[in-house]
């Protein structure tokens, strides 16, 4: 395993972080791992050297950070791993149990604490951007859980570019504590962020954390129209429909396919390598719902690509409505 500082921070990650959302409770979504399935990936995920974990309050409504907390606790020491979770969607039916609000923060600070059974939490992120808040108040609340000692660092996830540079010119501005890093949507068949976001966190220093690195599944090559696949998240997933199945996207998975025949691996692996390879990425989080689709991530980071397969993969792309904020 590969270990990077997480953008300019001194805090040590792997260069693949295992995505939790799949690991929770079938109730809410009915490709996600029940716990007892969801386990032995995560112990694996430690034996081969993943210490960065990636959740949300809101992923199976809360149950993915109890199940992330309890494996951590049972497989490894505290000070061993990174544990990241988020805040921003709704956690119920009342106004103030959403957004970026001081109340909601240092509400759901508390319940994500209490769920990951942890006294702090390494890394935490704004999960969207709030529109209804102010982003002072948002800093402010943030640079203090940092101060109490609830949080160590703070991150973002998708928003614009000129959102994030605010932030960042405000948390400078103010004395608060700043953005170590951003997760943001970016694959092969969606580089959007390459515009502004990217070149962005490169500047200042932030680590970038690409969700749907395969995007939702589409990049592993078993994909052909919206509904149908082998899966039941191929067949079930809705929002990976919205997202991708552009004729100009297909295009950009043949590309991969055929690199991944010339290299021996799977079309997965070459997209992860290929997101490896980008600029300014730390750590891809990636979403395992088989032992296999974790031991192929880990693969995937021994994969060298030349220049040639690089500008192939990357030379059929069109640009994209901007997806994911939302």
């Amino acid at each position: 395993m590969e270990y990077v500082n997480l953008g300019k921070s001194g805090l040590k990650v792997s260069r693949i972080c295992l995505g939790m959302m799949s690991y929770g409770t079938s109730k809410w979504r009915d490709y996600v791992l029940d716990e007892e399935e969801a386990r032995p990936i995560i112990r694996r995920a430690l034996e081969m050297g993943i210490n960065f974990f990636d959740t949300a309050n809101m992923y199976s409504a809360g149950v993915s950070e109890e199940v992330t907390g309890r494996a951590l606790r049972d497989f490894a020491r505290r000070d061993e791993v990174v544990i990241a979770t988020k805040v921003y969607f709704p956690t119920g039916e009342g106004p103030n149990q959403r957004g970026l609000s001081r109340k909601h923060i240092l509400t759901e600070v508390e319940n994500s604490l209490r769920r990951l059974g942890t006294d702090y939490i390494d890394l935490y992120q704004i999960h969207r951007w709030d529109y209804e808040t102010p982003i002072e108040e948002t800093l402010e609340a943030l640079h203090d859980l940092v101060r109490s000692g609830k949080v160590r660092y703070i991150g973002a996830s998708s928003m614009w570019a000129w959102q994030f540079a605010q932030s960042l010119y405000l948390a400078d501005l103010h004395g608060w504590t700043r953005f170590v890093s951003m997760q943001n949507h970016y694959n092969a068949v969606y580089r959007e962020e390459e515009r502004e976001m990217v070149p962005l966190c490169i500047d200042q220093g932030i680590g970038i954390l690409p969700w749907s690195p395969l995007a939702r599944g589409f990049l592993a090559g078993n994909r052909k129209t919206p509904g149908e696949g082998p899966t039941v998240r191929a067949r079930s997933d809705t929002f990976a429909h919205e997202l991708y199945y552009a004729p100009n996207d297909f295009e950009v998975l043949d590309r991969v396919v055929g690199v991944a025949e010339a290299h021996g691996v799977t079309p997965a692996q070459i997209a992860l390598a290929w997101l490896l390879h980008r600029p300014g990425v730390t750590a891809p989080i990636v979403g395992a719902s088989k032992m296999a689709h974790l031991e192929q991530a880990v693969a995937a980071l021994e994969i060298e690509l030349s220049l040639a397969e690089m500008q192939a993969i990357e030379e059929p792309y069109r640009p994209h409505p901007v997806l994911g904020h939302s």
